[in-house]
């Protein structure tokens, strides 16, 4: 589970704290996209300097436009890295947050003796994790790995089990 940051330990005056915060992986890191950047900055440069002082200088402005492409990409695939989900069982209750990219944030409380965590196996064995509560399923971590859903998913289970006395519902 190397996106999340998962604390499992109970706090004080608590009997099962856990909280997990879910968050997309980049792996490019902001000073690896300026060397990013720098390179395909300066090679669209020259490629585009040598086509110029042929004659095509038109091609010079095409090169720019694929660096301009290419930086917009990557400043909207770093913005929906801030994505972040929180799993939280606090107070009586299991919450659920997610803060969007935009910074809105949306809760919703759950009874943690009602919540059950399914994973569900789709086309391709894609793996979809699901809080179903009182018939509502909210989807947890779209954007983990396979892997990750499945060890979240434990996590969360194993943390629910031991919320409610270590008996299962």
């Amino acid at each position: 589970m190397d996106q999340q940051d998962v604390a499992k330990q109970p706090r004080d005056g608590d009997s099962g704290g856990f909280r997990a915060v879910l968050a997309p992986n980049r792996s490019l890191s902001p000073r690896g996209f300026l060397i990013l950047m720098t390179v395909i900055g300066t090679v669209s440069f020259i490629s585009g300097m040598v086509f110029a002082l042929r004659g095509a200088w038109p091609v010079l402005g095409f090169f720019g436009l694929d660096v301009l492409l290419v930086y917009v990409a990557f400043r909207l695939n770093y913005r929906s890295g801030r994505l972040r989900e929180v799993v939280a069982i606090e107070d009586d209750k299991l919450v659920l947050s997610r803060i969007s990219p935009a910074g809105r944030a949306s809760s919703v409380a759950l009874n943690p003796y009602w919540v059950r965590v399914v994973l569900e196996e789709g086309r391709h064995g894609v793996v979809d994790i699901k809080l179903v509560s009182h018939g509502r399923a909210y989807r947890v971590g779209a954007f983990l790995s396979e892997d990750e859903k499945r060890d979240f998913g434990s996590a969360l289970s194993a943390a629910l089990h031991a919320y409610r006395g270590g008996t299962r519902i």
